[in-house]
């Protein structure tokens, strides 16, 4: 599998990095509050604790900017992190009305369960179409309906139009509320609102989004919701949560990946990194309870799995032939240039619209598409009423393919989300097969390097 050429290494210059940060534990968080526009919740000991930590996750990175929402769980948030970077040029905090939190006014201020209590049908619409949820709001020309997810969606758009056009090329802080972050990250990407509560934040979690150019253009959700520099290992399951939690795992380095060869379904094992690689990932879910474990046959991922499971001899890997690589056909074994040498123009076909290439004598993302959901919808199904953990082992196309699924995208997203070897992306179904799967997190490899940013081979394949 090839990232294109502008998606995006280390040194691309003209790549905007965006941290997007949720706020520290608040007092409403703690009461379980609806929180929204008030202003009257505040930082806990334990969310200005987190806060510090965050400074400490994203020490040696230099900003050029940093802004947050003006409500003050978010701005003291945003100030004890900016106090407390390891840097001697941190920039000034800028607050944007546009990073204010979901507008709720009917809510605000209530415990979670009486707006149970008090708006039965509005909360459920909440919970299973948040798209569809109105309010009823008072304006100078009367009362009129208002839909705060699509009205925070717009909101969302319209920071990301003012400040992308400042810092082209720049890395920039972004500290703001739950909502608003699923609603930022929802844009940028192209999730559709109906997938509101398919996007997890945890207080202090940590996104990292790269742009080519404004929003529209070619963007890259590098990481989401990191939460292993607080302490936790992985985002712990919603209250409710009753069905199974799927660890999706990039298999470790090969050669091929190094030198940027396409491998496809080429059978390369992983080299000495790889296996690195695949330990450091077994270390980091040693403690997670493990209960299956899949993998596809294919010799990386197979012994990915394997090193994961030697801390947990007791589970049985399973070999699933759809989780196969995309095959590429003609190209496998071939480097970038060799293939636009023998293919011209194919190859920037496939990094700017991948859904129309059908590799020569290999599969089209269709057919990828097919096979990978199908496998993964029979895993979801096998164990839709179990509340089990299990890892699914596989690769680049394969797990982008996935990530694009849970979000209701087509294959024109694929490079929307970033798969590094040896990563971790946690995915829970907490209503079973018949309800929206959550992305918890997505991309996590601090376990690798012990940073936040993805550290692994540029352009992997």
């Amino acid at each position: 599998m090839q990232t294109p050429l502008l998606l995006f290494a280390e040194d691309t210059p003209l790549a905007t990095r965006v941290i997007l940060v949720r706020h520290g534990q608040s007092s409403y968080n703690q009461q379980q509050r609806i929180q929204g526009r008030l202003d009257a919740s505040i930082l806990t000991d334990a969310g200005r604790a987190t806060a510090l930590l965050v400074a400490k996750a994203l020490s040696g990175i230099t900003f050029n900017a940093a802004y947050s929402s003006p409500l003050q769980r978010a701005k003291e948030t945003a100030l004890t992190i900016l106090s407390s970077l390891e840097s001697s040029n941190v920039p000034s905090l800028q607050v944007a009305d546009n990073l204010l939190e979901i507008d709720l006014p009917l809510w605000e201020g209530l415990y979670k369960q009486e707006v149970k209590d008090n708006f039965p049908e509005e909360y459920r619409c909440w919970q299973e179409r948040p798209h569809e949820l109105q309010m009823q709001v008072s304006t100078p020309e009367g009362t009129k309906a208002y839909f705060p997810v699509l009205a925070l969606c717009e909101q969302a758009k319209q920071f990301w139009t003012e400040v992308l056009s400042r810092h082209q090329g720049q890395t920039i802080l972004v500290v703001a509320h739950n909502g608003i972050n699923r609603a930022l990250l929802s844009t940028a990407i192209g999730i559709p609102p109906a997938r509101y509560h398919s996007i997890q934040q945890s207080n202090c979690g940590i996104n990292v989004l790269n742009f080519a150019g404004g929003l529209g253009d070619t963007v890259q959700l590098e990481s989401m919701n990191q939460t292993a520099h607080l302490g936790d290992i992985l985002p712990k399951p919603r209250p409710s949560h009753k069905g199974p939690r799927l660890l999706l795992v990039r298999h470790g380095e090969t050669e091929w990946n190094r030198q940027k060869k396409f491998q496809g379904q080429i059978d390369v094992p992983l080299n000495d990194n790889g296996r690195e690689q695949s330990s450091r990932a077994a270390e980091f879910l040693k403690d997670i309870p493990i209960d299956f474990a899949i993998t596809s046959p294919m010799l990386r991922p197979k012994e990915t799995a394997e090193i994961i499971l030697q801390y947990h001899p007791d589970v049985e890997l399973q070999l699933q032939p759809e989780l196969k690589e995309i095959s590429h056909g003609l190209w496998e074994g071939k480097l970038e240039a060799e293939i636009e040498q023998e293919y011209p123009g194919l190859l920037k076909d496939w990094q700017v619209a991948p859904e129309t290439v059908q590799m020569p004598e290999g599969e089209n993302l269709q057919q990828v598409w097919s096979r990978a959901i199908a496998s993964w919808n029979a895993i979801v199904t096998e164990f839709s009423q179990q509340p089990k953990t299990g890892i699914v082992v596989a690769h680049d196309a394969i797990n982008k393919a996935i990530l694009c699924h849970i979000f209701g995208l087509e294959p024109k997203h694929f490079w929307n989300f970033k798969q590094g070897n040896g990563s971790v992306t946690v995915i829970d179904y907490p209503k079973g097969v018949e309800g929206y799967p959550v992305l918890q997190a997505m991309n996590i490899t601090i376990h690798l390097s012990g940073s936040i940013l993805d550290k692994t081979a540029a352009g992997a394949l």
